[in-house]
């Protein structure tokens, strides 16, 4: 009989959770708290309970070619970074495409899933649902949990004494919306990571006065990368991958964080932290050096305590007259619909395999889909994920051991203990490229450069030095793709063309320009370096 399996959410993991069960002949039943799709991407005037909000500027951080589900290119006119309204209007388009939404039952909302009786043959579960104060109860085959991990704010007013005292306005970034209340007021913002970076900067244009109260300082990026390239255009190829792997690590630090002192020095700007940028999520914002540079923006040591209407400083110094103090650090992993016997998250941790698989089951019938933090973007990972999952609920792809399982979650923790600063966020940090190598290969979906190389040199040449997009991972195995191979031979064309509005006339290309011979001697070695080490 066909496998019944529950989505827990219909944002973009679940989107692809349900394409993903379809496509491996299984029967999905998404349950969505909301009204619509689109989860973290959606747009709300209010903060609904139990659900992502975002502000109404919010921009991709990652580029669409690089977020974009592996058989379902963004359109070429939109651009490389996606308005938050684009995202959601991409999501439904991918949703109608599949013929998904019938699949999806909205304002329903999943108040336990636990084990049956006879978990331990069957690996079944017991899910009961409420809709408009029904609840009604089902059996499913298996589980996958798509609720994301950007709902339960972390707030850790403990940390900050005499915050109790503060007279201001007080409150976590997830409850804010737009800058336009806070004009001529002067703000702090607690936390330098994406969040805290955008609204300190958007404030600014109409705050009286805005610091950014940083414990560790952050080394800044930039969207717009080499020849204008998106970031992640540019830094997520394979070739890159292989000097990495070569080159010591202090050289590798030392080299990129002379690229981000290049645009501006992080200590002149008070930015820059007592780590290595490898050792530390970087925060992605255009705009903030503009905005310290003319003074809208001061950045500040940690808080050490708050008076009625001013912060003391760990430095001593002191801000008077604070009207705001806007908490933008992070979040806490939750799901309330299980008990801590299945997932019980300690220090924002949950142990699971390959970030998706408790160990200790007996019976490998939950999944969580999207509970990472990768250097790149997650749909794509999440994707691969769900693709993994739904086989290994076939009994077509089978897990190792509990034991087998474990050593690697232990090892995978002492590996980022090793190169992350201790940091809630570090918990969920992976390595895009190689994630999604260790993923693919689970499911033989990783690109074989060697055989590529021989078959279709022209092919091997853009995976290879070209980013490494979702596309790569359809080019063979379960889910193959026909039209993987042309979709990645015109990307860059898709990326060029929502910036090249304006169309010259006339050719001002130098010849002498071309890659000079030792740097293409460099790049043969490098492939065949690649193929050697099977990247």
């Amino acid at each position: 009989m066909t496998k019944r399996v529950c989505v827990i959410g219909a944002g973009s993991s679940g989107l692809s959770a349900i394409k993903c069960c379809l496509d491996e002949g299984l029967e999905p039943t998404c349950f969505e708290g909301t009204d619509d799709i689109g989860g973290l991407w959606r747009f709300k005037e209010t903060p609904e309970d139990g659900r992502a909000s975002i502000y109404r500027s919010v921009i991709m951080n990652t580029s669409k070619e690089m977020m974009c589900f592996s058989d379902f290119p963004s359109p070429e006119d939109f651009p490389n970074y996606m308005p938050n309204a684009k995202v959601l209007e991409y999501f439904r388009m991918y949703a109608e495409h599949f013929n998904l939404a019938k699949y999806i039952r909205f304002k329903t909302t999943v108040c336990s899933a636990k084990k049956r009786p006879d978990f331990a043959i069957t690996g079944q579960w017991d899910v009961i649902t409420e809709m408009e104060g029904k609840q009604e109860s089902a059996i499913f085959d298996a589980i996958l949990v798509c609720s994301g991990h950007h709902t339960s704010p972390n707030l850790p007013l403990g940390s900050f004494p005499g915050i109790e005292k503060f007279k201001g306005q007080c409150f976590h970034s997830r409850d804010y919306k737009d800058p336009f209340e806070f004009k001529g007021k002067r703000i702090i913002v607690i936390g330098l990571g994406n969040s805290g970076g955008d609204l300190a900067v958007e404030i600014s244009l109409v705050a009286k006065q805005v610091f950014i109260s940083t414990r560790r300082g952050a080394w800044i990026l930039n969207r717009v990368s080499e020849n204008g390239f998106p970031l992640d255009v540019v830094m997520s190829k394979r070739y890159k991958k292989l000097m990495k792997r070569f080159m010591p690590m202090s050289m590798f630090n030392s080299r990129e964080e002379n690229k981000m002192n290049a645009r501006f020095n992080h200590e002149n700007y008070g930015l820059k932290p007592r780590h290595r940028i490898i050792s530390q999520h970087p925060t992605v914002s255009d705009d903030l050096p503009n905005r310290i540079i003319s003074g809208k923006v001061l950045i500040r040591p940690n808080v050490k305590r708050f008076t009625e209407t001013a912060a003391i400083f760990e430095d001593g110094t002191m801000e008077e007259n604070i009207d705001v103090v806007v908490f933008a650090t992070g979040y806490c992993c939750h799901f309330p619909f299980f008990e801590d016997s299945i997932a019980k998250v300690e220090d924002n941790r949950l142990p699971l395999y390959k970030h998706v698989f408790p160990p200790h089951l007996e019976k490998n019938t939950v999944a969580f889909i999207g509970l990472i933090q990768p250097l790149g973007a997650i749909m794509p990972v999440a994707e691969l994920q769900n693709r993994w999952a739904t086989r290994i609920f076939k009994g077509l792809n089978k897990l190792p051991s509990e034991d087998v399982m474990n050593a690697d979650i232990t090892l995978k923790r002492e590996k980022q203990k090793k190169f992350y600063v201790e940091s809630p966020r570090h918990t969920l940090q992976v390595d895009f490229m190689e994630y999604m190598d260790d993923l693919a290969a689970e499911i033989d979906a990783k690109p074989n450069l060697l055989s590529l190389l021989v078959k279709d040199p022209k092919l091997a040449k853009e995976l290879f030095f070209g980013p490494c997009t979702p596309y790569q991972y359809r080019l063979k195995g379960p889910g193959k793709w026909d039209k993987a191979r042309e979709t990645i031979l015109t990307q860059r064309d898709r990326i060029i063309k929502p910036t090249k509005t304006r169309l010259l006339n006339y050719d001002m290309t130098d010849s002498s320009s071309s890659m000079p011979l030792y740097l293409k001697v460099v790049a043969l070695l490098l492939v065949i370096a690649a193929v050697f080490l099977s990247l």
